[in-house]
């Protein structure tokens, strides 16, 4: 089935801006890219999914092993009196000395957050097997390549808006690879980071949806 996602603001990421742009998503690719009216004349059996704010490639986040392997994401559920909320890494991380199932829980947990933050794609090296599952079955891509020093963020535009921070870029026949950001355009996305996602597609499939 043919699905045609519509937002306020397309960022094909290397040409202009899109204004009322739409993404046509047919199986795992991307069919036809460009003004909403437009496409939708040319498709008019196409599902349509509409969204608020800017539709932009989705993000690649360079701390993936040091979030998925290093740090230990809690179940709010059932270990918050214990653990607390917060994320654990170093000295707290090495006394809870989580066994393999438990950190590929905690992998599982930090996937959904990674896609709640519109990123798609981690560069990582990722040595432990259930962590590694847990990724996979998150759909997200794992690239090679080192990781950056200093504090691990969910959010790859915590610090900016580097052109490095989009996997990609959106076109027809391309992968259907993208997430959306309920803000007004790319400045506010500058502004207010990756937390605003509302949507993130991965092959097709929309595995993050804001409530």
């Amino acid at each position: 089935m043919l699905t045609l996602h519509a937002a306020e603001l397309l960022l094909p990421g290397d040409r202009e801006p899109v204004p009322g742009g739409a993404v046509l998503v047919d199986g795992d690719r991307i069919a036809a890219i460009g003004r909403y009216e437009d496409v939708a004349a040319a498709h008019p059996a196409a599902r349509v999914r509409r969204w608020p704010g800017v539709l932009t490639p989705g993000l690649l986040n360079r701390h993936g092993a040091a979030l998925l392997e290093h740090t230990y994401f809690p179940d709010d559920t059932f270990e918050a009196d214990e653990l607390g909320t917060e994320p654990l890494t170093g000295a707290a991380l090495a006394a809870l000395a989580p066994g393999e199932a438990r950190r590929g829980n905690s992998a599982r947990r930090c996937t959904q957050k990674l896609l709640a933050h519109g990123v798609v794609a981690v560069t990582a090296r990722l040595t432990t097997p259930a962590v590694r599952t847990a990724v996979r079955r998150a759909g997200l891509e794992v690239l090679p390549g080192s990781e950056p020093t200093g504090p691990a963020a969910l959010d790859p535009l915590a610090d900016a808006l580097p052109r490095d921070a989009f996997r990609g870029t959106l076109a027809a026949g391309g992968p259907a690879r993208f997430a959306v950001f309920a803000v007004r355009d790319e400045v506010a996305l500058a502004e207010e980071g990756a937390g605003g996602c509302v949507a993130t597609v991965i092959g097709g499939r929309l595995l993050h949806r804001r409530a």
